[in-house]
């Protein structure tokens, strides 16, 4: 039997109670006729502004729950309420506002609302399609196993370029120890490497290749074919660090753009008191 994923929790519990919040904001947003026009100071702005804040509040809780062992329900029930309750947030904060913004802090808030939803929805997106490409890529391997295969691989090439011209010595040395696995934070998520010395090496033995002595051609061959495995492996290794990056680059985006969310409520809500 297959296995539930957190969007299908208890068979979209929280789905069906994020289409209910939506469905009820809705239809009082509709029937909502003040004189002075819909605003988030009205009767219905500031019930849709509590259930907002209250959400919110819930959601950011989240971080504390997935540190507490003992905590109340299960992380699958939490995480699939923390995906459908922050996406109900775009209709009942918008319906809170009225659909009245300026330059001010209670604009500022509803917009980094909408930034942390974006990114949870980049989340949502990497959760479901980098785990597998990280199987698939790895296969039975592991990351540590690709490094070690590709040190063998480099002692082996510098003892067989020995018996060769010095400009492959000189490109299996290069190779072995100015490849940049990861690189900068750019190089991680891109994995470009333009001028990459393994590649460079690969391409140039392969033309050096017409030039060996007879004598040398079999050693050549064998230098080449472990070159080209190198440069295999190389690219398996970034493509993991790639994967990796891209699942879990969101987070160092969701986490501050939440706490900016929460700075900026607060300010908003504490306004909104002050003047009331």
């Amino acid at each position: 039997m297959r296995s539930r994923n957190f969007l299908e929790y208890e068979h979209y519990r929280y789905l069906k109670l994020a289409l209910l919040l939506v469905g009820t904001a809705i239809f009082a947003y509709v029937l909502h006729r003040p004189a002075i026009g819909t605003y988030g100071g009205t009767w219905l702005g500031y019930v849709l502004g509590i259930a907002s804040a209250s959400i919110i509040g819930l959601l950011m809780w989240l971080g504390v729950r997935k540190r507490n062992y003992y905590g109340t329900g299960t992380m699958q029930g939490w995480l699939s309420a923390h995906v459908y309750l922050g996406i109900s947030l775009i209709v009942l904060a918008t319906l809170h506002t009225g659909f009245q913004f300026g330059w001010n802090v209670h604009t500022l808030s509803y917009v980094l609302m909408l930034g942390v939803i974006a990114n949870g929805f980049y989340g949502i997106y990497a959760y479901f399609r980098f785990p597998h490409l990280l199987t698939d890529n790895l296969g039975d391997d592991s990351f540590e196993s690709l490094l070690q295969e590709i040190a063998k691989i480099d002692s082996l090439a510098r003892t067989n370029s020995l018996q060769l011209p010095d400009e492959i010595v000189n490109l299996v040395r290069d190779a072995s120890s100015e490849t940049r696995i990861g690189g900068t934070v750019i190089e991680q998520l891109s994995s470009q490497h333009p001028n990459c010395p393994t590649t460079i090496a690969v391409k140039r033995l392969h033309g050096l290749g017409k030039t060996m002595r007879a004598s040398q051609i079999k050693i050549h061959r064998e230098l080449y074919t472990l070159m080209l495995r190198r440069e295999a492996l190389v690219a398996r290794a970034r493509r993991d660090i790639l994967l990796r990056a891209r699942l879990s680059v969101w987070l160092y985006i969701h986490v501050p753009l939440s706490f900016a969310l929460l700075a900026a409520l607060l300010a908003h809500i504490t306004s909104i008191l002050f003047y009331w």
